[in-house]
C-alpha cells in the first residue's frame, strides 16, 4: 500500500452467502475485531476511519485510512439492531447481497425472489440513510439497483463493478444503469477481476466450467478450510492455465478501458477504482496495490487532467461520503 501511494482503503468483511443466521452475525463481528486488531498493530501506518474528514486527517498525518465494510447483508440477519451495531463499530458501507439473494434483496447472480427489493429492504435503505452508512449496490440485480435508487435519499456506491457493454457479466453495470446511478450523484468503482474486464476471458470461463471446478477442488485439497490460502492457490492455478494457453491473458490496461467507458457514459464525477484485490483474479501487471501508480501514469497518457485523475483516484468517493453524511445529518 505504501509503494502504491494508497491513502485510504476499504477492508471488506466477507463470508459466504450460504452462511446465514446468528453464525453469519458472529463471523461478521469477529472479522470487524480482526480489522481493529490489525489497525492497532500498525499505529505508525494505519488509522481507523469512517468519514471523509477522517480520511483527510489520516492523509495529513501520513497514515493510511482503513475503512470497514460489510460485503453481504446476510450478515445482519434481517435485524436492524445488528445494522445499527455495524454502524456503531465504524462500518462505512454495506453491500446488499453477495452471490446469493438475501431474504429481502435479489442478487445479480441468483434467481429473482423478491422482484428487486422487498418492503423490509426499503426500510433497511432508509435506516442506512439515517445512520450515514453508504448503500453498496455491487452484486445486486438490475431491478434491485433501481429500487435502491428510488428508495435512497443519499447517493449510492457500486463499490466494485465494471461495464457490461465491454464485458457482459451480470455483475457489471449496463450503460443505462451507469447513467441512472450518476443522475443520483452515485459512484461506480471499476472491478479489476479478469472475468469482469474481458469478454474473451468470460467466454473462455463459460466454455470450460471444468477449469473452475478443478482449481477450486485442488485449492481445497491443498488449503483445507483456510480461505485466504484457497484464494491465493486458485490464483496460482489459474495463471498456470493461462501460461499453458488454456485461458486468455488479460492485461492491466483493460481496467482503463472500463474507466474510459464509464466516464464517457456517466461522467467524470461518478467513476472510481474498486480493485477487489482479496477476492478476484487480477489482470497481469496489477497483481497488488503497489501497481497503482501505473494507473495514474496511464490516465495521464490517455489525456485526463490532474483534477480528473484526482477524482478517479478517490475524490469522487470522498464527495459521495460527504453527501451521505449530509443526508444523515438532515434526518437526525
Amino acid at each position: 500500500m505504501r509503494e502504491g501511494g494508497i491513502g485510504a482503503i476499504f477492508f471488506a468483511v466477507w463470508i459466504r452467502g450460504t452462511i446465514t443466521g446468528k453464525a453469519a452475525v458472529e463471523k461478521a463481528f469477529a472479522q470487524l475485531a480482526a480489522i481493529e486488531r490489525a489497525v492497532a498493530k500498525y499505529p505508525n501506518d494505519l488509522v481507523a476511519a469512517k468519514t471523509a474528514g477522517d480520511i483527510r486527517r489520516a492523509r495529513s498525518a501520513g497514515k493510511i485510512a482503513v475503512l470497514r465494510a460489510i460485503e453481504g447483508a446476510h450478515m445482519m440477519n434481517g435485524d436492524l439492531d445488528v445494522l445499527r451495531e455495524f454502524a456503531s463499530r465504524g462500518v462505512s458501507y454495506m453491500t446488499l447481497t453477495h452471490v446469493q439473494n438475501t431474504d429481502w434483496a435479489d442478487a445479480s447472480t441468483d434467481k429473482a425472489a423478491h422482484n428487486g427489493l422487498s418492503d423490509f429492504g426499503k426500510t433497511t435503505i432508509r435506516e442506512m440513510n439515517r445512520l450515514g452508512m453508504i448503500v453498496d449496490v455491487s452484486h445486486v440485480s438490475d431491478k434491485t439497483l433501481r429500487d435502491v435508487l428510488a428508495a435512497s435519499e443519499a447517493p449510492v456506491l457500486a463499490s466494485h463493478s465494471s461495464c457490461f457493454s465491454i464485458c457482459a457479466s451480470p455483475r457489471n453495470l449496463t450503460d443505462e444503469l451507469i447513467r441512472e446511478l450518476a443522475a443520483r450523484r452515485g459512484v461506480m468503482q471499476i472491478n479489476f477481476h479478469m472475468g469482469f474486464l474481458s469478454q474473451e476471458f468470460r467466454d473462455a470461463e463459460k466454455a470450460h466450467p471444468e477449469y473452475d471446478k478443478q482449481t477450486q477442488a485442488e485449492a481445497l485439497r491443498i488449503c483445507g478450510d483456510n480461505e485466504a490460502c484457497q484464494l491465493l492457490e486458485e490464483d496460482r492455478l489459474l495463471r498456470g492455465l493461462i501460461s499453458a494457453g488454456k485461458m486468455p491473458r488479460v492485461e492491466w490496461t483493460k481496467i482503463l478501458d472500463h474507466v474510459d467507458h464509464a466516464v464517457k457514459v456517466g461522467g467524470i464525477d461518478h467513476v472510481g477504482l474498486g480493485s477487489d484485490f482479496d477476492g478476484a483474479a487480477m489482470p497481469y501487471g496489477m497483481e497488488d496495490a503497489s501497481r497503482f501508480p501505473w494507473i495514474t501514469e496511464e490516465l495521464v497518457q490517455r489525456g485526463y487532467s490532474e483534477e480528473e485523475i484526482r477524482k478517479i483516484l478517490g475524490g469522487n468517493v470522498l464527495r459521495l461520503m460527504q453527501d451521505v453524511e449530509a443526508a444523515a445529518a438532515s434526518r437526525n
